[in-house]
């Protein structure tokens, strides 16, 4: 009586607990720093989306940017919270004035999500967006002296 096994090489079948980061196979690991650059490139990427960041951050980004031979954080403005299926993103930016902050907000939760489920395989169960400005073209429009052709609005 001869027994038919499969050959030692056959691959295992999956198991019910397997997700694409963890198999029978080994884990996959994926760092925040990772999962924030994704979501900072893929915010960008949204027409009406200015810079990400609040003040101080943007102003501590443009800095690095004036230092020879360093990087630029595409991260900035963006933080993540990454267990091992799951990811939540909260993102600060600064809207172009004229654009419909509701819209906006929908096309970065789209393309941020889309990018991480598609880039990482971990499901995205929030992108928390904060609108910390709005972004003028052209702020020098805004001088502090008064137009004297214009009656005063307030007396």
């Amino acid at each position: 009586m001869t027994s038919t096994q499969p050959p030692a090489t056959a691959p295992k079948p999956a198991a019910a607990s397997d997700t694409a980061l963890a198999t029978s196979q080994g884990k996959t690991t994926i760092a925040d720093t990772v999962v924030s650059k994704i979501a900072g490139l893929s915010a960008r990427e949204v027409h009406g989306v200015y810079d990400l960041g609040g003040g101080a951050q943007r102003i501590v980004g443009q800095l690095r940017e004036r230092i020879p031979g360093a990087s630029v954080n595409h991260g900035q403005g963006v933080s993540v919270e990454v267990g091992e299926k799951q990811a939540a993103v909260d993102i600060d930016i600064v809207a172009d004035y004229g654009v419909a902050i509701v819209d906006l907000a929908g096309g970065i939760r789209r393309n941020v999500i889309a990018a991480i489920e598609k880039m990482t395989g971990l499901e995205v169960t929030e992108v928390n967006i904060t609108v910390n400005d709005v972004h003028v073209e052209d702020d020098s429009d805004d001088d502090t002296s008064t137009d004297s052709s214009r009656p005063a609005r307030v007396q």
